[in-house]
């Protein structure tokens, strides 16, 4: 005879149920009987979909039996899971999270964490009725800076970006159709490697089927995408931190070189508190300052020095082996 739950483990079930069903999307019994198989609350698909059925009589929930497997997600003006130990100050650190890990963590992750980060800003909400005044004051206290003239990301479809985060937090191959700045279009299969913003921009690095090197494709050229069931053994050899190091995304291929110019003192003493390289030496000169540094030779690099203009004379480079 099958052992019946206790209640503390239906209760369990339930919020496990609450918390990863989504607001944007619709989501299967199937599809969360899979996201639990691996935890301490796995259950058969009958027993989902009956803890489902239940759910969705008692909450905001909209269960959609149009046709089979049936859907359910949060409707759309919903409050969700509330989560009362979620303190202000936690509520400020998930608000402050959502607003600036968007763009670079997995779709999946950011929607199962929809109800936190929505609980967060019904914390913060001025017409709430928490004590967080001090909380919510904060987020009108702190800003992000660009420090180039602020431009507008460019538009990434949220069906892409879920098909290619997932395929990187999975490895699994990934196909898409992608427009390069030349305006030709390509089908390629890639082996995604790493996700990286640069500015308003994201990238994603990969390497396309049968190379052996790395590229950078911006996110927002991707017409389509769709993640493979087939994975793939990520490269032993690849390091994010590498490529970005060795000016990848500054259109460079890795060249150290030993810079030297001279530079204005109105135009050069930032670089007296924010050095280009650990090794930078500055020395004062009668108009200005004369600044050596190692760094990685970049279009990037070349395009900063120009921006100068008249203010940085006598650039000298030697490359280092």
């Amino acid at each position: 005879m099958t052992k019946r739950p206790d209640t503390k483990e239906t209760v369990l079930l339930a919020l496990e149920l609450l918390r990863r069903i989504p607001r944007q999307r619709k989501v299967s019994a199937r599809e969360l009987c899979e996201q639990l198989a691996e935890t301490a609350v796995a259950r058969d698909l009958r027993t989902i979909q009956r803890q489902l059925e239940m759910l969705s009589g008692h909450f905001d929930i909209e269960r959609d039996d149009s046709s089979k497997p049936f859907g359910y997600r949060w409707k759309e003006k919903a409050q969700g899971l509330a989560l009362p130990m979620l303190s202000d100050q936690e509520s400020l650190l998930l608000t402050l999270a959502e607003q600036h890990l968007r763009g670079i963590l997995p779709a999946s992750l950011m929607k199962s964490m929809d109800g936190f980060f929505t609980q967060a800003r019904t914390n913060l909400d001025p017409h709430s009725n928490t004590n967080a005044r001090r909380e919510r004051e904060w987020l009108s206290k702190v800003r992000v800076i660009s420090t180039t003239q602020p431009l507008l990301p460019p538009k990434i479809k949220p069906e892409v970006f879920e098909q290619v985060s997932s395929a990187l937090f999975g490895n699994f191959w990934l196909e898409m159709e992608y427009k390069n700045a030349g305006g030709k279009t390509s089908h390629v299969e890639v082996m995604p490697l790493g996700l990286a913003q640069q500015g308003p921009r994201i990238y994603l690095v990969c390497r396309y089927k049968d190379f052996e090197n790395e590229r950078s494709l911006a996110l927002h050229r991707i017409i389509s995408a769709q993640a493979s069931t087939l994975q793939f053994e990520r490269p032993k050899e690849f390091d994010l931190k590498k490529y970005d190091d060795d000016g990848r995304f500054g259109f460079g291929d890795g060249k150290h070189i030993k810079l030297s110019f001279h530079i204005s003192k109105g135009a050069g003493y930032h670089l007296l508190e924010s050095p280009l390289s650990a090794d930078q030496s500055a020395n004062e000169i009668d108009d200005g300052y004369e600044i050596t540094a190692t760094v990685v030779e970049t279009s990037q690099l070349s395009w900063w020095l120009n921006g100068f203009g008249g203010a940085v004379t006598k650039v000298k480079k030697e490359y280092l082996e």
